[in-house]
């Protein structure tokens, strides 16, 4: 991703460890999402979750999306102020503080605002937020369909809940959000219709049924009934997606420029990115804590705060102190949280840096 010469040019402008980003594989990581959701019919709400950017999140609206996702009322409150007008927020909001910011934001901000919700404990906290907000709140349920994360597990837990939700002044059952696994179409189909049969018993219905997940992007529209999809690593990829089958090498859009500091033993090495650049997440079981593209058999194999340990033993050409290397993270998500600002280029040129305006937002 990254030539020679503008590795160097980046490095002297703004140091190393730099994460870079390539606006224009950026661009068509956009372009093919956008496209996957249009042939399926349905609309695309990426998750911000992993560029934590409005520039970014702006990107994807003048391509198409409907609107976008967040994780955290932080990330929202953030996207909320840059003018965004149309947010998810895919979270259990719960406790008098964020309740007390949801209504603030409600109140404050002309956006349509929805939530999620799996439990009747988060639900209850809710028609505070509408109240001090000054109108309704829209609510969808979220479903496990394999995951084993959040969700209710059961059709009738998810119309138990849509009840509750829709019997609550100041709140609106608005629909139902999943995440399957990839290959769980089926069981998601069965959830879903049993649910949907469910609600209608009840004078019920979802407005909204909400897929997710970069590595579900195969199958966008399978599951009947889908109105959306949220997913967010597309927008720059990872080693984590290479490795599901749903991106190549040329599809990363982000990479880590680092340099090689020591080379104290023949080896070994040491990074100038650690812990706190690309983060300790192995990304599911992966071999090491990045892919570095131009030294095959390198082997980024542990960390400290500040130093990556390079092991070099099946490297042909290792590379010697001072050498600036790319790494693709395992998990890219988490490795844009640690850092102000990404520095952006196009066409083989650095066109500047754009803020991460909402790293840091865990609550």
């Amino acid at each position: 991703m990254i030539a020679p010469a503008l590795r160097e040019e980046i490095a002297r402008r703004y140091g190393t460890p730099a994460v870079v980003i390539d606006l224009d594989r950026v661009a068509r990581n956009i372009a093919r999402l956008q496209a996957a959701c249009d042939a399926a019919g349905v609309a695309n709400r990426p998750h911000i979750k992993t560029h934590k950017s409005p520039i970014i999140a702006r990107m994807q609206i003048e391509a198409g999306a409907r609107g976008i996702t967040c994780q955290k009322l932080g990330e929202a409150e953030v996207m909320a102020a840059s003018g965004i007008d149309d947010i998810l927020v895919s979270y259990n909001l719960i406790g008098p503080h964020v309740v007390e910011r949801l209504g603030r934001l409600l109140r404050e901000s002309p956006a349509r605002i929805t939530v999620a919700a799996d439990n009747p404990v988060t639900v209850a906290g809710l028609p505070d937020a509408a109240q001090a907000g000054g109108r309704t709140l829209d609510v969808v349920v979220e479903c496990d369909t394999g995951r084993k994360r959040a969700g209710v597990e059961t059709p009738g837990e998810a119309v138990a809940l849509a009840r509750d939700i829709a019997s609550r002044p100041g709140l609106a059952f608005a629909g139902l959000m999943l995440y399957p696994p990839p290959g769980g179409v089926a069981a998601a189909q069965a959830f879903l219709d049993e649910a949907q049969a469910g609600l209608a018993e009840h004078g019920l219905s979802a407005r909204i049924v909400s897929t997710g997940g970069t590595p579900n992007i195969p199958e966008i529209g399978q599951i009947r009934g889908t109105t959306e999809h949220r997913a967010g690593t597309v927008i720059f990829n990872d080693r984590m997606m290479i490795e599901a089958g749903v991106a190549t090498l040329d599809d990363c859009a982000l990479a880590v420029l680092a340099r090689v500091v020591s080379r104290a033993g023949a080896e070994r090495g040491i990074l100038d990115a650690g812990s706190k650049t690309l983060t300790s997440d192995t990304g599911g079981g992966l071999d090491g804590h990045g892919l570095m593209p131009d030294h095959p058999g390198a082997r980024i194999a542990g960390f400290a705060e500040e130093h990556g340990f390079l092991d070099l033993r099946a490297c042909a050409e290792r590379p010697p102190v001072g050498t600036l290397v790319e790494v693709v993270p395992n998990h890219v998500c988490v490795v844009v949280n640690m850092v102000n600002e990404l520095v952006a280029v196009r066409d083989g040129a650095i066109v500047g840096t754009i803020p991460v305006a909402a790293r840091g937002l865990i609550a």
